[in-house]
């Protein structure tokens, strides 16, 4: 593995511990005291220190033990590239050629920061460019967390007491409960006062569906569940959606009621994303109400965002404007997701990186263009 995502041999990546295995290590492996972890925690996370020696509180013969046996480590950015909007992309580089996206969105009131937690993704769902990517491997906690770190530090996050990122969504790349033991310690420092300090509300997980590991994120973790549904029946979504076809609507649902059921003051938001001529009818709006009925929950609409190849197209405004209304009108919160970062491939849906595939997906999804392309011909 290269220096843009790993530690050399025999060092450890503190961005790769919570504050327990960060106490764990000072304790156990360097026989300091409980606190100094929290010193060169706040040194890592509130003053982006990555070199012990500028960590002035510590004392001489500590620094030396942790530049012996650890280092702080982030990916390295290959491209920066900031919308016309304001939204702000980075390709980060990892080992073998990989390389992950992470997308930092402002708006007035918040800025949130989409994170990914897989190189390529475990799934296949068929309106997503990072799906046709394929797959190479999961993230580190060191590489999930490197992520915020290092966007946090180019955005000036907590520079004058100003806090840049106020909310973290695990909705980049991959799908993070896949990468479930990875993906909680980092979620853990985005939460710890000595890490990034933000309230459990404010760190979404987002999740395809994989119902056995929702109902362990409820047991290890307290942070805001979304669910990618895109569809209101079995039928659409298992062709939209293909891990559907082993947990289906109704065992999906009944995993966020309990969910919701540990957190009786919280909703799930639901996303979905409007195909024209899809999933974006008036009677599909309808039977969405009736599933969204049974959990306390709120919608949140996307309109497709295109990328090379997609067979899909954004559904038309004045019927994105219907839809929202009928479920709206049926007492159900709704919130229509605004396009950001679409000029720079940023938006939602659009991410790729750069994946070395370890399946056959990328090269499948080329051939599918291409036969596509000759029968139009």
């Amino acid at each position: 593995m290269t220096a843009a995502s790993a530690s050399p041999p025999g060092k450890l990546n503190l961005l790769g511990l919570d504050r327990t295995g960060m106490e764990a290590f000072f304790v156990e492996q360097l026989g300091e005291k409980r606190f100094r972890a929290h010193q060169v925690m706040k040194w890592i996370y509130h003053r982006f220190a990555d070199d012990f020696e500028a960590m002035t509180d510590l004392g001489k013969g500590l620094r030396t033990k942790l530049s012996a046996l650890a280092e702080v480590r982030v990916p390295t950015a290959l491209v920066d590239q900031q919308s016309v909007d304001g939204t702000r992309k980075w390709l980060l580089s990892l080992d073998g050629g990989n390389g992950i996206e992470t997308v930092y969105i402002p708006e007035p009131t918040r800025g949130t920061l989409c994170v990914s937690s897989q190189v390529g993704c475990g799934l296949n769902c068929r309106f997503c460019a990072t799906a046709k990517q394929g797959f190479n491997r999961n993230l580190s906690t060191a590489e999930v967390i490197g992520q915020v770190w290092h966007a946090a530090r180019e955005l000036g996050h907590l520079t004058h007491q100003v806090r840049r990122i106020t909310n973290v969504v695990m909705m980049g790349m991959g799908e993070p409960l896949l990468n479930f033991d990875n993906v909680v310690p980092a979620m853990n420092l985005m939460r710890d006062d000595f890490g990034f300090g933000l309230a459990s509300k404010r760190v979404t997980l987002s999740t395809a569906g994989l119902v056995p590991m929702i109902d362990r994120l409820s047991e290890a973790a307290d942070v805001s569940l979304a669910v990618s549904l895109h569809a209101p029946d079995d039928d659409l979504r298992d062709r939209l959606v293909p891990l559907n076809r082993k947990y289906p609507i109704a065992e999906l649902l009944a995993a966020c009621q309990r969910y919701q059921a540990k957190r009786p003051r919280s909703s799930i938001t639901f996303e979905y994303t409007l195909m024209k001529g899809v999933n974006d009818g008036e009677a599909q709006a309808r039977a969405l109400v009736k599933l969204l009925r049974k959990v306390p929950s709120k919608l949140n609409l996307i309109p497709f965002n295109p990328f090379p190849g997609t067979e899909f197209e954004r559904s038309d405004p004045e019927v994105i404007a219907r839809f929202q209304q009928i479920v709206f009108d049926a007492g159900i919160i709704t919130t229509l997701r605004r396009t950001r970062g679409d000029d720079i491939d940023a938006a939602c849906g659009q991410l790729a990186g750069k994946v070395q595939d370890r399946t056959r997906r990328s090269a499948d999804f080329r051939r599918e263009v291409e036969a596509r392309s000759r029968d139009a011909a």
